[in-house]
C-alpha cells in the first residue's frame, strides 16, 4: 500500500518558482517514494523529520507510518534548507 503525498503551501510555492525541469525531477522522486519512503528518505540527525535528496535540493518531510502519509513541509537548496527548519520542541 502506498503512502499519501501531501505538500505544505510553502513547499508548493517554492516548487512553482523553480524551472519546469527541476520541478518535475523533484515531483517524480517524491512520487516514487510513495511506495517505500524509508528507501528514499533519510532521517535527519536529532530530529523527527526526514530529507529526500534531489540533486542540490532537499525535500523535508514528516512521515507518519500509522496513517501512511508523507507530509512535505519544506523544499529548498541544500545550502539554505537546514537554516529554515523550525526548532523542534
Amino acid at each position: 500500500m502506498s503512502y499519501a503525498l501531501i505538500f505544505d503551501q510553502k513547499a508548493l510555492k517554492f516548487l512553482e518558482s523553480l524551472p519546469k525541469e527541476l520541478r518535475e525531477r523533484i515531483l517524480e522522486k517524491a512520487a516514487a517514494a510513495k511506495h517505500n519512503p524509508i528507501h528514499f528518505f533519510e532521517r535527519l540527525e536529532k530530529r523527527s523529520d526526514y530529507k529526500l535528496r534531489v540533486g542540490d535540493y532537499r525535500v523535508i518531510a514528516d512521515i507518519n507510518h500509522a496513517l501512511k502519509r508523507i507530509e512535505v513541509t519544506l523544499i529548498d537548496h541544500r545550502k539554505k534548507v537546514y537554516k529554515k527548519l523550525p526548532k523542534e520542541k
